[in-house]
C-alpha cells in the first residue's frame, strides 16, 4: 500500500500500473507457496485446543467404543497386533499424514481388515476421528518416559508416546500375546478384555457440550478422564 501511494504522489504511472498488476497474482501465489506452512499453523490451533473434534453425540461415541472394543477382541483372539488411535481435542491431522488415508465409517470389520498380517496397512497405527477411521499405517512417537515393563514391544511404546504428547487415548493387541492394552496421558493399563475396555473409554472418550466450538465459548464443568487405577 505504501509503494501504491508513493507512485501516486510521483506520478509513477507505468510503475503504479505494474504494481497494482502484481497484486492480484500475489494473492494467489502466496497461499500456494505458503500451503504446507498454513496446514501446519491450522493444526497447531487444533493442538491448541482452539478446534475440538470431540464425537459429536454420546450416541457416536457409543458406536465408536462398541466397534473398537469388538475389534479389540478379536484381533487378541487370532493374535493379530493392532495400535487403535482415537482423536480427542488434540489434533492429529499430522500424524494421519506420516500414513494412508482410509477416510472411512469405523467398523469392526474394517479394523480387523486393516490389521490383517495379510494387508499392506497391518504395521503402523489407525486414527479414528470421530466416527471415521482417518488414516492407517501411521508412526506415532515412542514413549519418552517408559515404563520399566522390557516385555512392552514397540507398538506398546508407541501408544504410550502418542498419549504423552496429545490427549488421545490409544488401544493396543499384543501380536505375541493377544493382550489388550489402553493407554492415555502417558499410563497404560494392560491384560483387559473387551467389557473392561468398553468401560474404560466410556469413561475417557464421552462427548461434551459445544464440540465445535472454541474453549472460551464453552460452559464450564466436566472434568477430563483419567485412566482408572488397576
Amino acid at each position: 500500500l505504501v509503494v501504491v501511494l508513493l507512485t501516486n504522489v510521483f506520478q509513477l504511472t507505468a510503475f503504479n500500473w505494474l504494481i497494482k498488476s502484481s497484486l492480484s497474482a500475489l494473492l494467489v501465489a502466496i497461499p500456494v507457496i505458503f500451503q504446507p506452512e498454513l496446514r501446519r499453523a491450522l493444526e497447531r490451533l487444533g493442538r491448541a485446543g482452539l478446534l475440538l473434534t470431540r464425537p459429536s453425540s454420546e450416541a457416536t461415541a457409543t458406536r465408536v467404543i462398541t466397534h473398537v472394543s469388538r475389534a479389540a477382541r478379536e484381533l487378541s483372539e487370532r493374535r493379530h497386533g493392532a495400535l487403535i488411535v482415537l482423536e480427542q481435542e488434540t489434533g492429529l491431522g499430522d500424524i494421519a499424514d506420516t500414513g494412508i488415508k482410509i477416510d472411512a465409517l469405523v467398523s469392526s470389520d474394517l479394523l480387523e481388515t486393516i490389521f490383517s498380517p495379510q494387508t499392506a496397512l497391518h504395521d503402523g497405527a489407525v486414527i479414528i476421528r470421530e466416527d471415521r477411521v482417518l488414516a492407517a499405517a501411521c508412526v506415532l512417537p515412542l514413549a519418552e518416559n517408559p515404563p520399566s515393563d522390557r516385555h512392552l514391544g514397540t507398538r506398546h511404546l508407541a501408544a504410550i508416546g502418542i498419549t504423552e504428547q496429545t490427549d488421545a487415548i490409544s488401544v493396543a493387541v499384543s501380536e505375541e500375546t493377544g493382550i489388550i492394552s489402553v493407554a492415555h496421558n502417558g499410563r497404560m493399563i494392560r491384560n483387559l478384555d473387551e467389557g473392561r475396555l468398553a468401560r474404560i473409554l466410556h469413561t475417557l472418550y464421552k462427548p461434551r457440550f459445544g464440540e465445535r466450538f472454541p474453549r472460551w465459548l464453552r460452559p464450564e464443568g466436566g472434568s477430563k478422564g483419567s485412566l482408572p487405577t488397576e
